[in-house]
């Protein structure tokens, strides 16, 4: 189950380039659990054909508001009464125009108008050349499109078809459905500002080597992924992954258990959550080789001394707002053996309300885990699912644990 499990989407096309990302757009809301209806302006006709789109929603396509195949003659009425979103992707800056005016000369522009403002939300992929991005009647045109209710959801800058680069690019189809992910999720942490570490740290030994570990950061994303969906704003502080940020969310770069420290320390004052899913090295190299460090043909091994790195967690859950309740921890324990005597420990010893244990060598680097949840009321078990549902799934129970925590309620006496 998805935010968009269930949902109907009237996807709108009007005229540009950007078509081509339609099928995918298409193919990925479909995978969500959405069923989709495409509408065509005549200019989209000219980028993609209908009879692909019909093969990936399994509908036929609408591209007319004389289609006779509406017995009431009403395509507009009949598309806009059953959508839970009407999305125009791409949308051009002829469309916005046609918007802005209130224009009714064709079908799409036609069904937006006539859609029921207060049930029928109505959101904007725009996708054109740069400078018609910028273009001060563009701009003016977007913003009253807004102010009369309808969802921009902006657009990516880099390469265009033209040539130019720069900013009005179409999101691609990840980061639209990601986005209408978010606009479908109910906004249990509204207001809350929600610091997250994810991915392994990297301790160096000397310029080209270094002591790791097999955390792919999966984990921590999708719950950054998944706080924002819920309405907050997020800070993710990442170690050395291969991932691309969700969207909507600031990410801040780091490679060592100081420096995720270092940068922890900065964000904590404004947080009002902390969840310490990274999976931070425990030692680290007393000294760092000034060049890499060579065999001598000796057979001998180059004498390694270690230090323990700073506990993250333990510092922030013992800071002067985690001792007032101002800001509420949540770690991570990945384990071998024994999960749940150990995260009983971790939680004790860290001092945090709630602890979340997974077995590590079962869960890193793959899209799926399942997890324990322990608090001083007992153990919560979340069965093994993907790592997105099982953070929609903890962000749920850390907007309860909140909601108490708050209230000054045990967890039993929880809503």
């Amino acid at each position: 189950m998805t935010p968009l499990s269930g949902k109907h989407i009237v996807l709108g096309l009007s005229g540009g380039v950007a078509c081509y990302k339609a099928a995918e757009l298409v193919r990925l809301l479909g995978k969500a659990g959405c069923t989709v209806q495409v509408v065509m302006t005549e200019a989209a006709e000219h980028f993609i054909t209908a009879t692909t789109l019909q093969a990936l929603s399994g509908r036929a396509v609408y591209t007319s508001q004389w289609d006779a195949r509406e017995p009431n003659a009403m395509a507009h009425i009949n598309l806009s009464r059953d959508a839970h979103a009407i999305v125009i992707a791409p949308c051009s800056a002829d469309f916005i125009a046609r918007l802005a005016q209130g224009r009714c000369d064709e079908l799409l522009s036609l069904l937006c108008v006539a859609r029921p403002l207060q049930r029928v939300p109505l959101l904007l992929a725009p996708a054109m050349n740069r400078e018609m991005w910028l273009h001060p009647a563009t701009q003016r045109n977007l913003a009253q499109v807004v102010a009369d209710g309808a969802v921009s959801l902006g657009v990516g800058c880099g390469s265009q078809a033209c040539g130019e680069t720069g900013d009005g690019r179409m999101l691609e189809p990840a980061e639209i459905v990601e986005e209408l992910q978010a606009f479908f999720s109910p906004r249990l942490l509204a207001g809350e500002q929600v610091l997250i570490t994810a991915g392994p740290t990297f301790e160096a030994i000397d310029p080209v080597r270094g002591i790791t570990n097999r955390s792919s950061g999966k984990m921590g994303f999708a719950l950054a992924r998944a706080a924002r969906e819920a309405g907050a704003q997020v800070t993710l502080v990442a170690g050395p992954v291969a991932l691309a940020t969700p969207r909507g969310v600031q990410r801040l770069d780091v490679e060592s258990a100081q420096d995720m420290l270092g940068a922890v320390e900065q964000c904590v004052p404004h947080a009002s959550v902390f969840i310490a899913t990274a999976a931070v090295a425990d030692w680290r190299p007393a000294a760092v080789a000034a060049h890499k460090i060579k065999k001598d043909g000796t057979g001998q091994l180059p004498q390694l001394g270690f230090i323990e790195n700073p506990d993250i967690l333990a510092t922030v859950a013992a800071s002067r707002r985690a001792q007032e309740g101002a800001l509420y921890c949540v770690g991570f324990a990945a384990e071998s053996e024994n999960l749940l005597e150990h995260a009983r420990a971790k939680r004790q010893r860290k001092g945090v309300p709630l602890l979340v244990g997974n077995i590590g060598p079962a869960t890193f680097g793959q899209d799926d885990n399942a997890l324990l949840l322990v608090d001083e009321a007992g153990v919560q078990e979340l069965p093994r699912a993907s790592k997105h549902a099982l953070a929609r799934q903890l962000v749920a129970e850390l907007a309860r644990r909140l909601g108490a925590a708050r209230a000054g309620l045990p967890r039993e006496d929880m809503p």
